[in-house]
């Protein structure tokens, strides 16, 4: 990866953009994309767009939500404490006792969530996990007053872990789920812009994919495409615990290339030019099998209008909703190469004909 990509990534993976709060990730986006695409902007969902070789068929929309999940201040009380609800699917073991930063008008505000005292908590409630509607921030506020100098409700707030290498290729960072496939779709639109193809690609930063998919409802409605894959993190169940997780998903391993879905949710013929595409380019890749419509912006994609070829292309992830998750860069590169190389495979005479 180049290091104007790598530099990207590493501003994307510091905004704070939880889901309807996508705006800071939304702004790095596209500085970015204005960089290449012939036409950069947001619609009034907040979705960012991109466009390469525009006027050519089909239309395919290449989708990566860029939200993550997080916390909403909802109340202040009179000591000065902060207290939250959660912006999308939490593990409620994994916000105790962690920093966060806070988002608000005037620039970031740091500050703890609040743990008891292992001393204090009674045995019998110490393997107990604190429900989420109990969980508060101390910014070091005297009091609400104080606190209203720096915070207000309604302000976002996420983790603060940035992201770092942790040994080699392998990345550890908060919210990899799912910025890494905001990334992954303008990668792909980069390279493109130096190919000569006939289709015209839209590369998406969706939004609000963690509260319901949809931010990639309004914008494959929007855009029409033909053709849609989305780029979303799939389990890695590559580390201790996840036997029964392979037996569900199969073996999916950091390094050996990004996955490819099959299943209802994926149309078949764009499966096998996928495949076809990665043996022909040898492009690493595995594969995935969903029984059923996967929590992804594929879900969405391929019922949009009328309906959409549709494809779903995943980067392993380990830890997923932590604030630890974990990435390798090879998997990351086998994505941006194989929707490039897809992409410029597809014709308007390409059939995905099911008969």
């Amino acid at each position: 990866m180049t290091t104007p990509s790598r530099q990207f990534l590493n501003a994307l993976m510091d905004a704070i953009s939880p889901s309807g709060y996508e705006e800071e990730a939304a702004r790095v986006w596209q500085a970015e994309a204005k960089k290449f695409a012939a036409r950069v902007w947001h619609d009034v969902h907040g979705n960012s767009h991109a466009v390469v070789h525009p006027g050519g068929s089909p239309r395919i929309l290449l989708a990566g939500h860029c939200d993550e999940i997080g916390f909403v201040i909802t109340h202040i009380d009179d000591q000065g404490y902060l207290w939250v609800q959660p912006v999308g699917g939490w593990d409620p073991q994994i916000p105790q006792g962690q920093r966060v930063v806070i988002r608000t008008r005037r620039g970031r505000v740091p500050g703890v969530i609040g743990k008891m005292p292992i001393h204090l908590i009674k045995p019998e409630e110490r393997d107990k996990v604190t429900r989420l509607d109990r969980v508060w921030v101390d910014i070091g506020a005297r009091n609400r007053k104080d606190a209203e100098k720096r915070v207000t409700v309604g302000d976002p707030l996420v983790l603060d872990h940035r992201m770092a290498e942790l040994h080699g290729d392998i990345l550890v960072g908060r919210g990899f789920d799912n910025r890494i496939g905001a990334f992954v779709v303008l990668e792909a639109a980069r390279a493109l812009a130096k190919r000569k193809i006939r289709a015209e690609v839209h590369a998406v930063a969706t939004v609000q994919e963690e509260i319901g998919l949809r931010g990639a409802r309004t914008a494959a409605f929007g855009v029409d495409p033909q053709v849609g894959i989305a780029v979303d993190v799939t389990f890695a169940t590559d580390h201790p615990g996840m036997e029964e997780a392979v037996r569900r998903f199969g073996r999916i391993e950091l390094g050996k290339g990004a996955v490819l879905s099959r299943g209802p949710n994926v149309h078949p013929r764009l499966f096998d030019l996928m495949v076809r595409v990665a043996d022909k380019e040898d492009i690493p890749y595995q594969i995935e099998a969903h029984a059923g419509p996967t929590p992804t912006d594929a879900n969405v994609l391929q019922i949009n209008r009328a309906g959409v070829v549709t494809g779903l292309v995943s980067i392993p992830n380990r830890y997923m909703h932590s604030s630890c998750e974990l990435i390798h860069w090879d998997d990351v590169e086998s994505a941006v190469e194989l929707l490039a190389s897809v992409c410029q495979a597809i014709t308007p005479e390409t059939d995905f004909s099911l008969l």
